[in-house]
């Protein structure tokens, strides 16, 4: 595809006017200021006028499944939250409900301009296959728990995981990869996290793990291994090892951020499903003054509770601010970058996140011509503190659109809910 005249973030996320932009296959071929030679090799011309193109977003830290549980558990603490409303929903998963509720949130994540997701969950062959079918992208963790000290080896989780690693990383032309993930430090033993790390190692799989997501799960860790943090107790047993996503990171301390820039571990910060669970406020302008790699996720929209990556941008920007009540805390180039680039590199796609010659083409068109986008003054400022997730007009992955002006190309939107809400109700049916 052939984009001209429109307006663009460029590599460096500055904005610039009126380019000429080119895909062919997967990839972005041409920037420039003039029509390309041989244009013809590019198809179709798509008229820019009063549209930006930038990278698509990376949500570095999601759930998708649960889209089955939107809107169940409300007002309600994170333990119990957990315990009397989400553990046993999940209990009464299928492989089908599964497929269905990662259809929903692929959907979703198109309509708002997410290209690729990091996902922490089970029945991976069913998120693989949903997945798989949309074209979509997505890093793929079966969650490890071990709540009765069984044998590592033993565990279901770890059967998954080495079977999906084994059986779909990279495949689709690497846009679904297999992870590792331990689901928290509260929700395993000593052994079982130190025989994940060498897991991960042992393959070469990259890590989730949600970290210091509230004051209790972070205190009572400081309790039972003497004084040490979330973060400290995981780096001890050699879970950061390997290339690794800190989710949430909400209470972490000083010696923390050392650490985590030290192994290059990406936060993937949640601000909305902080806030609507009253975890707290990530001190995300500390993360960034000490170089940690900042990644946004939306968590799942069982706790969001939609994908609205527009939304989830302005919040990490007006949260950290109060946070450090300190306005000038975080940017909107820093932002904008956490939501793309930042994203891309903690799911260890190198070649992604940046609208630059050669790199995958996950592209995404907004509508600027929309009122409360006037005036421009500095666009990066209106596109974190004005748009919509509404704005968004097509999402592109790896050279192909899968979502143009509310039609999808590999997606029956209607099917979809369908399925979803049949599937809703069978569990309800059950508990």
């Amino acid at each position: 595809m052939l984009f001209k005249n429109i307006t663009i973030i460029d590599e460096n996320f500055d904005v610039k006017e009126n380019k000429y932009v080119g895909t062919i296959k997967d990839k972005i071929a041409y920037i420039g200021d003039e029509m390309p030679q041989n244009s013809s090799e590019y198809g179709k011309v798509y008229q820019g006028k009063g549209k930006l193109l930038m990278p698509g977003f990376y949500n570095a830290h999601a759930h998708s499944p649960m889209a089955l549980m939107r809107g169940y558990g409300e007002n309600m603490v994170l333990q119990d939250w957990l315990t009397k409303r989400i553990f046993p929903f999940e209990a009464k998963l299928t492989g089908d409900a599964v497929y269905w509720g990662t259809m929903l949130c692929m959907a979703e994540s198109l309509r708002f301009g997410i290209v690729s997701t990091s996902d922490m969950y089970y029945f991976i062959s069913d998120m693989v296959r949903a997945v798989s079918d949309i074209g979509g992208k997505n890093n793929i963790s079966r969650s490890v728990v071990n709540f009765d000290g069984t044998s590592f080896s033993e565990l279901d989780s770890t059967k998954e995981l080495i079977s999906a690693y084994e059986n779909f990383n990279n495949i689709e032309n690497q846009r679904i990869k297999i992870e590792a993930s331990l689901h928290a430090e509260y929700t395993s033993d000593e052994t079982t996290v130190k025989e994940l790390a060498l897991l991960a190692k042992k393959y070469g799989m990259s890590m989730q793990v949600h970290v210091s997501e509230t004051r209790q799960e972070h205190e009572e860790c400081k309790q039972r291994h003497g004084g040490k943090t979330p973060v400290k107790y995981l780096y001890d047993c050699g879970l950061f090892d390997v290339p690794a996503v800190a989710a949430h990171c909400v209470h972490i301390e000083d010696e923390d951020f050392a650490i985590l820039k030290e192994k290059n571990v990406t936060v993937a910060t949640n601000p909305v499903s902080n806030l609507k669970l009253a975890s707290g406020i990530a001190d995300t302008g500390k993360m960034l003054a000490k170089g940690i790699n900042l990644a946004i996720g939306t968590d799942s929209v069982a706790s969001n509770n939609s994908l609205n990556f527009i939304e989830e941008m302005k919040m990490l920007a007006v949260a950290s601010k109060v946070r450090s009540m300190d306005p000038t805390a975080v940017t909107p180039k820093e932002v904008v970058y956490a939501a793309t680039r930042g994203g891309a590199l903690a799911q260890g796609r190198d070649d992604c996140g940046l609208l630059k010659t050669g790199m995958k083409a996950d592209l995404v068109i907004m509508d600027i011509q929309k009122l409360y986008w006037h005036p421009i003054h500095d666009l990066l400022n209106n596109l974190v503190y004005s748009a919509s997730g509404s704005d968004v007009e097509l999402t592109m992955v790896d050279g192909k659109v899968l979502y143009n002006n509310g039609e999808y190309a590999t997606i029956d939107e209607e099917k979809v809910i369908f399925e979803v809400e049949s599937r809703t109700k069978e569990i309800l049916a059950k508990l």
